[in-house]
């Protein structure tokens, strides 16, 4: 085995992303680096994915390869060939076309037929006994729905009972955007070659992407000489941010944070927010909200300094605090859009979410004191665009709240973004589909609102918070599940995240 054929983990994934589009203009400059040929490149990528497959999926016999008409068809081309020559029965079905192939996907197409292999059409049945698809269809370069000819084989795919393998990317996924406008493989794993593409970390990746690995292909010296446009963030990041406490700090040194919210019947967001900084480190947490919360909240978390909220309280506790979070629960009415209209004014790092959004909305402005925490809804209402526009682009929806409002965002969902005005991105690696209920948001307010007061920069807090955040809601759903997990249940494990100092952070 040759040494760039390493043994695939999860661990092996990286923490820098690229666009597609600069990985493809950049890839022939990669190869050169190492004096190889882009067809020689294409070989490593097949040699590395029919290995990966095989030890992923090895009591397989019969594998069904499908080919597209461009350089993924060709890495196809190298894994049919190598599974055959090691005894794997081998189904190859090839989309053709008008335009000839690639170069050095011509020369693995050759090299397939020189070894005995055989070309069928893409209109035939699959082999019902086949046990393995290999999806070579379609690449990083594609930028709309799939031709209608290959969306049907891809639902013809998708209805086998055999688990697919996606080459590079899964076919009909965008890899710029994550996007998927028209019939995608659901893999069951994808290997991904080079580089990371920010397609495979959000939008509607982790529906079809499957388990996700990596491979080099020899070109890790080259890529370190990069400077990558994107970072991806995991639990493995938490100690960059998050250094052991000094033994004399006390409650001052942790930061004093003031939560404004809660407007009526919503005490139980305000609450999960004031739990969440707690849990995360802030030395002193004042709640500011409706008269009729406060015995409840004191009862519920009795560490919790809450007061009722007043022109006179919020004066009071802006110029007491060292961070301001203001939304969960703040509701839309006078009430709230007053209190917002005083925190404004201050020039102290803060966090807006919920209500305080879309009040935001109705009256934009730009500030860079601030964190904004939306989900595609309220980001729709922030551009004055539909859901579909965020969800399509992610990336350049969080760019654009950036232009349009400053500071930093977090553009909540399955691949969390965190976008800075200092054109910082990262891409949040962690969480699941439990944290689809109703206080998530509340609780990451608090637990990213906490961080700021621990004196993290904005952009860190964010991504730490984030990090924390999904990552406690991924250790819960190891060991019960993800349906029926609930906002406050987060409580029990973020302690374990935001302490990454402790070695129960790495158990598995």
């Amino acid at each position: 085995m040759t040494d760039h054929n390493e043994k695939l983990t999860a661990k092996s994934i990286p923490h820098s992303v690229w666009s597609a589009d600069w990985l493809r203009n950049a890839e022939k400059q990669a190869a050169d680096s190492l004096g190889l040929t882009l067809y020689e490149l294409m070989q490593r990528a097949g040699e590395a994915a029919f290995t990966l497959a095989r030890e992923t999926y090895p009591a397989t016999s019969h594998w069904l390869v499908l080919c597209g008409h461009g350089n993924n068809g060709g890495d196809g081309y190298v894994v049919a060939r190598l599974a055959k020559s090691a005894g794997v029965a081998v189904t190859l079905l090839a989309q053709e076309s008008d335009k000839p192939l690639p170069e050095e996907a011509e020369q693995a197409r050759e090299a397939w037929l020189n070894a005995g292999g055989v070309i069928h059409s893409p209109d035939i049945a699959l082999p019902e006994n086949s046990d393995l698809i290999i999806d070579g269809l379609l690449g990083t370069g594609l930028t709309t729905a799939p031709r209608e000819n290959i969306a049907q084989l891809i639902e013809k795919a998708n209805r086998h009972p055999a688990p697919s393998f996606a080459l590079d990317i899964p076919s009909g996924l965008l890899a710029e955007t994550g996007a998927t406008p028209g019939a995608v493989i659901e893999a069951s794993h994808t290997l991904t070659f080079i580089a990371l593409k920010p397609g495979l970390l959000t939008g509607k990746a982790r529906d079809v992407v499957g388990e996700l690995n990596y491979h080099a292909l020899g070109l890790e010296a080259w890529l370190e000489g990069q400077a990558a446009p994107i970072s991806r963030f995991d639990r493995e990041d938490l100690p960059r941010w998050l250094k052991p406490r000094k033994p004399t700090s006390h409650k001052g040194s942790n930061g004093r944070l003031v939560i404004i919210g809660g407007d009526h019947g919503t005490a139980g967001a305000i609450r999960m927010t004031g739990e969440a900084a707690l849990r995360a480190g802030a030395g002193l947490v004042r709640v500011l909200t409706r008269q009729e919360n406060i015995a409840p909240l004191i009862t519920a978390r009795p560490e919790l300094m809450v007061h009722e909220l007043t022109l006179a309280s919020v004066e009071e506790s802006l110029e007491w605090a060292d961070v301001i979070v203001i939304g969960p629960g703040l509701g839309q009415q006078e009430w709230g859009k007053k209190a917002l209209q005083k925190v404004e004014n201050s020039r102290k790092p803060m966090l807006w979410d919920a209500d305080a959004l879309n009040l935001l909305a109705i009256n934009p402005d730009k500030r860079q004191n601030r964190i904004i925490t939306p989900h595609p809804g309220e980001a729709a209402r922030l551009l004055n665009c539909a859901v579909s526009q965020i969800e399509s682009d992610r990336l350049l929806a969080a760019d654009r709240l950036v232009k349009r409002y400053g500071g930093c965002v977090v553009l909540k969902g399955a691949g969390t973004i965190v976008a800075s005005q200092d054109r910082e991105c990262g891409l949040i690696d962690v969480g699941n589909a439990g944290m689809g209920s109703g206080g998530m948001g509340d609780v990451l307010s608090g637990i990213i609102g906490a961080l700021l007061a621990q004196k993290l920069n904005p952009y860190d807090a964010a991504c730490a918070g984030c990090v924390a955040h999904g990552a406690a809601a991924d250790e819960l759903a190891a060991s019960v599940g993800t349906r029926g997990m609930l906002a406050s249940d987060l409580f029990s494990t973020l302690y374990r995240f935001v302490n990454p100092d402790l070695k129960t952070i790495n158990h598995d």
